[in-house]
């Protein structure tokens, strides 16, 4: 019998892509994996449920997928994520082409929930919520052969005020190490090289299984895997960062000198309306503190402006803290009200245009501190990771930047690379947030 071809459409974050790698690979023996949507017979939308925009996003994508029933061969539509944990039998209502539905963290009954379907032709929903077996299960990578994330923990404890991930992903859980370490062996013998770390907040890690912070260790036994050559650290709250942490950064050669920050903000008035365990004079302590133990490390921020009771105090504050600490990577994100989440009940809700015109201004300093910093890199050499060609030039990342959201190394071909070389490159010219250079003719690794 000729198998039924399944395509996946993954929104949101990179946590939510591993989930999709999740569902694929407890799928991928039933099933013909394809990456055409228009060609599969069974279509599965991960949602994101975050924020206004990403919400919105979710719903267009699966009323775009709906069509496909009519244009294509769709038989079958399946949402998934935290749009459908969030909303459940809401959206299941709202959008009756949806024929299976369900929540987060309990793919494991996919293909029963599939062959439920196919044999009593009835809609299901299923967004209950399941606290087993989580980032547990054989994946199918959808990131680069040499790259890919390896999530250690689910779910937060930090209950920010204009956050609902808690609600949707539940209590903060850390995988045990031995089942983290197999992965990354696992990964490694599929020719992965780099490993992105990735939680809600990596620094909370083993608190509730090992009873202490346990990141640091944890890091130094993945770097002793063999074929391991870079580890990645995303989402690091501040005021969690350890003492141990950091000299694990700092000594250990094969965690790129690379850190992101969320901070929010830097105001410390803003910072405790948004439940924020820490203020303004200990965010930059810790920034000094990383840039002096570990010398040249780039650090990545997210930041909300228009918070509720921002003042232009309070924005001015924020903005003199970007030019004043020249962070080498900085998103910048409107106020979006989270409706059951406490800053979404606050007084002072701050006006729409308000908002975007501080993302935009925000925005515009941040990208006159990058223009001066990298016009700083002409000259410098770099080990480059190679992440693929665009026919004139190879295309790839040195330590500073993360895939998908940071700059790029724009490489003359002069020399035949191949996807996962590490090289060292020279940089001889810039753009407004990615570098030209060319291949030395030693290879670092």
């Amino acid at each position: 019998m000729e198998k039924y071809k399944v395509g996946m459409v993954s929104l949101g974050c990179d946590k939510n892509r591993v989930d999709s790698e999740l569902i694929l690979g407890s799928i991928n023996k039933h099933y013909e994996i394809t990456n055409d949507a228009k060609e599969a017979d069974i279509i599965i939308v991960n949602t994101c449920g975050f924020i206004e925009s990403a919400k919105q996003e979710s719903i267009d994508t699966i009323l775009e997928m709906a069509e496909y029933k009519n244009k294509y061969k769709c038989k079958m539509l399946i949402a998934t994520g935290c749009l459908t944990q969030r909303y459940g039998d809401e959206l299941l209502e709202l959008i009756p082409e949806i024929d299976i539905l369900m929540g987060v963290n309990d793919y494991m009954k996919l293909h029963r929930l599939i062959l439920d379907f196919i044999k009593d032709q009835k809609r299901i929903s299923s967004a209950t919520y399941s606290d087993e077996g989580i980032n547990e299960g054989i994946r199918l990578l959808t990131t680069k052969q040499h790259t890919a994330y390896v999530r250690i923990a689910e779910g937060c404890n930090n209950f920010c005020t204009y956050c609902i991930i808690p609600k949707i992903r539940g209590k903060f859980r850390s995988r045990l190490e031995k089942n983290i370490l197999d992965e990354v062996k696992m990964l490694v013998d599929n020719g992965v090289k780099e490993i992105i770390l990735i939680a809600q907040d990596l620094t909370d890690y083993g608190v509730d299984i090992y009873g202490k912070r346990m990141l640091h260790d944890l890091i130094s036994k993945i770097s002793k895997v063999e074929g391991v050559e870079w580890i990645r650290l995303l989402y690091c709250y501040p005021e969690e960062i350890t003492d141990e942490l950091i000299e694990e950064i700092a000594r250990n050669e094969k965690v790129v000198k690379y850190l992101d920050l969320p901070i929010q903000h830097i105001s410390s008035s803003v910072l405790k309306q948004m439940g924020r365990r820490t203020n303004k004079e200990a965010i930059i302590s810790k920034i000094d503190t990383l840039r002096s133990k570990v010398p040249g490390i780039a650090l990545r921020t997210s930041l909300i402006v228009g918070f509720p009771g921002e003042t232009d105090e309070n924005f001015e504050e924020l903005e003199k803290f970007l030019e004043d600490y020249k962070l080498e990577n900085v998103g910048v994100f409107a106020y979006s009200q989270e409706e059951d989440t406490p800053a979404a009940k606050m007084e002072c809700q701050v006006d729409e245009e308000v908002k975007i015109q501080r993302q935009k201004k925000l925005m515009a300093v941040q990208r006159e501190v990058v223009k001066e910093q990298n016009k700083l890199k002409i000259g410098n050499i770099y080990d480059t990771i190679i992440d693929g060609n665009n026919g004139e030039y190879y295309i790839g990342r040195s330590y500073e930047m993360a895939p998908e959201i940071d700059g790029l190394i724009y490489i003359k071909k002069e020399k035949t690379l191949n996807l996962g070389d590490i090289v060292k490159v020279k940089i001889h010219d810039v753009m407004e947030y990615d570098l030209m250079g060319e291949v030395l003719d030693e290879f670092s690794k």
